[in-house]
């Protein structure tokens, strides 16, 4: 029953009321990843991206859930999507990494003895600096050429701008060079992935009614996102308001000009110049990139064009790191139980740093390697690109 087959046969079941959604019917699709890989190899082309995402939304109306599991939930959908939260409980979060008091408690082992679920949280912090946090990304950015070659959006994303401002900043940076002006429309927030792929469909159609409402404001050629997991939703806006008459248009309209940034970079001819990186690089595949968005060859084509720079390929790449989306914090042992078959995966083929393209695919591997004593510099292909054209040491970034 924890195979995508028999999940589905879970949810034929269901709907033949023939089974009732009690927890350990539940338990089998809260234990589903939602990487798409089974979307991927299905012969048959059977959607179970769209049978789980519905399921999930009945999950979260109908399934029992302990108090303490609805709690925590509650706790995480209140901070995650909102950009503003997450930046006010990064600046604490420094403090204590800062102070030598995170050292202190992950030696004292002291996390072993907190829930699965809150020590989790503590492992996956990041490593932020206080001047990133005050770093606002610039509105209007005009590009580095006499004449554009086109006006292009950004969505900056909630994990990606709080965690990884770096990432946007790079994104910038890269479209200026390469001819375009950039806008990120103020005031956006989430673009509602995080709810959606955890069956909070009305809470995810309220951040996507707002993000489309917000850009429809802009006369812009494309829509840039930089994380895969958002990415994948925003490119599902068409379906997911299919049945709003008001949005059904302004979501298709918004959904068409969706493009991952590593996609929308790999099809256009570039003009700036790459400088060498001679690095070993290891491309991790995040799976609503590969799986649900199927960008597989436009970021290695990216990193290729580097001169001097290596791209390895990671044994089984194309499986699951655990992180996917919440799931590290609501399955923290299935999650870290995948993680490190990932990162023995990384590790073997000894690169100098690893490329990946979701904030969460990064959280979750780092997390891990740090927890082992192990060290390995993670950067999103665009920061690589980023510091090629500026003819800039990545260390430096």
């Amino acid at each position: 029953m924890d195979s995508p087959r028999g999940r589905i046969d879970l949810m034929k079941g269901l709907s033949d009321c023939v089974l009732l959604l009690d927890a350990t019917v539940g338990a089998h699709f809260d234990r589903c990843l939602g990487c798409m890989a089974c979307v991927t190899s299905c012969p048959s082309g059977v959607r179970y991206d769209v049978l789980i995402e519905a399921q999930r939304a009945k999950l979260e109306v109908g399934a029992p859930r302990a108090p303490l599991d609805r709690a925590f939930r509650e706790l995480i959908f209140a901070l995650f999507p909102y950009p503003n939260r997450l930046k006010a409980l990064a600046v604490p979060l420094v403090v204590y990494a800062k102070s030598g008091l995170q050292q202190l408690v992950r030696r004292s082992g002291l996390l072993a003895r907190l829930p699965p679920r809150l020590a989790q949280l503590e492992t996956l912090t990041p490593n932020m600096q206080i001047g990133d946090l005050r770093a606002p990304l610039p509105e209007f950015t005009r590009a580095h050429v006499p004449h554009a070659r086109g006006r292009v959006a950004l969505v900056a994303g909630c994990v990606q701008r709080t965690f990884f401002p770096n990432v946007n900043a790079a994104t910038i940076r890269v479209l200026a060079a390469e001819g375009y002006d950039v806008l990120v429309p103020p005031g956006q927030g989430c673009c509602g992935a995080l709810s959606l792929h955890s069956g909070r469909l009305e809470e995810a159609k309220r951040f996507g009614r707002a993000l489309i409402n917000r850009f429809s404001r802009e006369q812009v050629d494309a829509i840039l996102i930089n994380a895969a997991g958002c990415g994948s939703t925003l490119k599902e806006y068409g379906e997911l308001f299919a049945d709003e008459p008001a949005l059904c248009e302004p979501a298709q309209a918004f959904a068409a000009k969706v493009r991952d940034i590593n996609e929308f970079l790999a099809a256009i001819e570039p003009t700036a110049k790459r400088h060498p990186i001679a690095k070993r690089v290891a491309y991790h595949d995040a799976c609503h990139l590969a799986h649900a968005q199927r960008i597989r060859a436009q970021p290695r084509a990216l990193l290729c064009g580097i001169p001097q720079l290596e791209l390895l390929e990671i044994p089984d790449g194309d499986m699951c790191c655990g992180s996917a989306g919440t799931y590290n914090l609501f399955e923290p042992e299935a999650a870290r139980e995948i993680g490190v078959r990932k990162v023995d995966n990384v590790v073997s083929v000894k690169p100098d740093l690893l490329a990946s393209a979701n904030p969460g695919c990064t959280l979750q591997i780092q997390s891990i390697l740090r927890q082992r004593g192990a060290t390995l510099p993670a950067a999103h292909p665009i920061e690589i690109l980023d510091a090629s054209i500026a003819g800039r040491s990545l260390d430096s970034r």
